[in-house]
């Protein structure tokens, strides 16, 4: 039988190996997501600014939500909200479709050279290029309304890189787990809704009493959309300390995530 090595050098090495097939898989998934519609790529831009109008409306209008410390500004509520909206979407379009990314690709199973740990890869590229689109039309929005962003928005590579680590490991698991128990995805539906509003997307978290504030940090989330905020729309500087407490424990989650799934794919092919 096949091993399948765990060392963390390996979470690198087999992105790495696979590189090529890893583009070339994503440009598929992206292509595909869109063929046969009129508009084509053009889709990816309407549904965030969608969402972005409908949640603005809601929370500045309806509920007439003030950030704290910020401008009356709507608009620039609209760019709050949707720094963390893009955020949050690159995590839940991952994981929303880690349970069924074994399940829905089970001739690669079959396949013993091809490497199945590559595809919450290839979910995640798919979900950063739709996020980059969203990015370019924050940044159009920002300059319009606001002006030239300060320069610390060159961190955000940075301070992302924790979003990655912890999206990938939990994709790894919760891939594994959806051949073997097929109720994960109804379950990940519903807390990836609840978790949503457990991140500090339409809130600060200053706003919320301390001992609040502690439980929220618990989610990983927080820290990370509370980061990339600072250094895109407060020109803050990333808070260092805080940022390789994050990094350390994405990294060990993407590890683990990865350890889980190179040990129970042995069994992938025995189940579908």
């Amino acid at each position: 039988m096949q091993k399948f090595s765990v060392v963390p050098r390996e979470v690198f090495a087999t992105i790495w190996r696979n590189r090529h097939l890893i583009g070339n898989l994503i440009r598929r998934e992206i292509m595909g997501r869109y063929r046969g519609s009129m508009l084509g790529i053009l889709w990816s831009l309407f549904h965030p600014l969608l969402m972005l109008a409908v949640y603005t409306f809601v929370f500045s209008v309806v509920f007439k939500a003030r950030w704290s410390g910020g401008s009356e500004s709507k608009g620039e509520f609209a760019l709050v909200l949707f720094s963390g909206l893009m955020i949050f979407t690159v995590f839940a379009e991952c994981v929303s479709k880690a349970p069924s990314l074994i399940v829905g690709n089970a001739n690669y199973v079959k396949k013993v050279i091809f490497p199945l740990e590559i595809l919450p890869v290839v979910a995640f590229g798919a979900a950063c290029f739709h996020a980059a689109i969203s990015f370019v039309v924050w940044i159009v929005f920002y300059i319009a309304i606001v002006g030239m962003p300060s320069a610390t928005i060159l961190y955000l590579p940075l301070v992302l890189l924790p979003l990655a680590f912890f999206t990938l490991g939990i994709s790894w698991f919760l891939a594994s787990l959806g051949v073997y128990l097929r109720d994960v995805t109804h379950i990940t539906s519903i807390l990836t809704s609840v978790l949503m509003f457990l991140t500090p997307i339409f809130y600060p978290i200053s706003v919320l009493p301390e001992q609040f504030q502690r439980v929220l940090y618990i989610n990983p989330l927080s820290g990370i959309v509370e980061q990339a905020r600072n250094v895109m729309m407060w020109g803050q500087a990333p808070q260092w300390h805080n940022l390789g407490i994050l990094a350390v424990s994405g990294a060990a989650v993407g590890w683990l995530g990865f350890a889980w799934f190179q040990r129970t794919r042995k069994g992938f092919s025995d189940v579908l």
